[in-house]
């Protein structure tokens, strides 16, 4: 004969999973009323773009520009040559951010900004003759950026602050 046990779930248990649900609850309704107020500008379905190779501490890679009718940048997508590295990985998370952020109106001096003079490997002489010298690869990506789409201050090393070896 056997007897078949049911479980005792203690009062405490069952209170704190309905504590989670509600959290999580609120939690969900806290961001979709954080996206009610910011619009998502999408861009047009076919639309301009620029590509720009460079090469920093020899490493090589792409960078394309989306762009709004109007001409201001609303996509960035970095491809580094050597696919599946966690560098690779990094500047796509980092293309993707500025995307979304352009496209939720951050305007991109304020992305440059925080880009430029940030100092890790790789890093070195480029082949640009603009920026002779990256301290990394996003200080390279950010005055590229900033030199291409708001002045060319950006294109000096170390001459615009923050506001707030290839062959």
């Amino acid at each position: 004969m056997s007897t078949v046990v049911n479980p005792v779930v203690p009062e405490e248990a069952v209170a704190e999973a309905a504590e989670k649900t509600t959290a999580t609850a609120i939690d969900a309704a806290g961001q979709k009323e954080l996206f009610v107020r910011a619009h998502r500008e999408k861009l047009p379905n076919e639309r301009s773009s620029v590509t720009h190779r460079f090469c920093v501490g020899g490493q090589e890679g792409y960078i394309i520009v989306g762009m709004y009718n109007d001409g201001r940048p609303g996509e960035v997508f970095i491809k580094m040559a050597k696919e599946g590295s966690t560098l690779s990985g990094v500047m796509d998370g980092l293309a993707l951010s500025l995307s979304i952020g352009l496209q939720y109106g951050v305007p991109l001096k304020v992305l440059v900004d925080k880009l430029i003079n940030m100092r890790f490997e790789p890093s070195g002489i480029t082949e640009n003759p603009d920026i002779r010298f990256a301290t990394s690869l996003l200080d390279y990506v950010g005055r590229w950026l900033g030199g291409r789409f708001i002045s060319r201050d950006y294109l000096k090393l170390g001459t615009v602050t923050s506001t707030s070896g290839c062959s």
